[in-house]
């Protein structure tokens, strides 16, 4: 099965816009996002991701982020990303997004 990498690449286009009506509307209502090794969510639901990154990404001026490689495995779109204006120097993470119905239904954050 192959999925569809527009709501991942949609997120990220809304991410480096700020747009923050657009980044959420790609993601499932019940989104959960880990930040690993962590083995629960970090973050539940729409509302808790709109507050996030309302007052914790958006505010920062210098901030986006660039994919380096994605794959596409199964429901899962991987991309190795370089993120900018969080910290002096960039930085790389790993994103694991498991797409399901067009939407993002789960993250998990390696590296941050």
């Amino acid at each position: 099965m192959t999925i569809s990498t527009d709501p991942v690449q949609r997120q990220l286009d809304a991410y480096n816009a700020k747009d923050l009506t657009a980044f959420i509307a790609c993601y499932h209502q019940e989104i959960a996002i880990y930040r690993m090794p962590a083995t629960a969510p970090t973050l539940v639901g729409r509302d808790a991701l709109a507050e996030f990154y309302a007052t914790q990404r958006f505010t920062i001026v210098a901030l986006r982020a660039e994919v380096l490689n994605r794959m596409v495995v199964g429901n899962k779109v991987i991309d190795h990303e370089r993120v900018f204006g969080m910290a002096d120097q960039p930085y790389d993470v790993v994103v694991v997004y498991e797409v399901q119905d067009g939407l993002i239904l789960n993250a998990w954050f390696y590296g941050t």
